[in-house]
């Protein structure tokens, strides 16, 4: 009895855990944007510290081997760490199309209507 009355609580918290929550907003959607791209710059800088952690104990490790006169095959070269840098986030909507921020020019004013019966080498002689 009572694992029957385990099992339906369980089937009832997942249809709950299950159910669909409603749409984020943007604020939020801005949010999670900015914490995602905080978590992979963290990321990177866990790997740049392990990276220079590791060069340090290989160092250690051949000078304290050379020391001792012990046969020690030279260190391999690989590839240096890269510094991450300070955290930055521009967030997408700043970076706009040109056509969508308004930065381009306006449509002239028209001085006649699109079909004249005016021939286009008297509205615009050549020269």
């Amino acid at each position: 009895m009572k694992k029957l009355i385990a099992a339906s609580l369980l089937i009832g918290a997942s249809t709950l855990l299950m159910a669909k929550l409603p749409p984020l907003s943007e604020e939020a959607k801005a949010k999670a944007a900015e914490a995602a791209a905080k978590a992979a710059w963290s990321g990177k800088v866990d790997a740049y510290l392990s990276c220079k952690a590791q060069d340090k104990v290989a160092a250690h490790y051949y000078t304290t081997a050379k020391a001792a006169n012990k046969d020690t095959k030279p260190a391999t070269e690989t590839s240096p760490c890269a510094d991450p840098g300070a955290f930055s986030y521009l967030p997408s909507e700043a970076v706009k199309p040109l056509e969508a921020s308004g930065a381009h020019s306006p449509a002239p004013t028209a001085t006649s209507p699109p079909s004249s019966t005016t021939p286009a080498a008297a509205i615009a002689p050549a020269k």
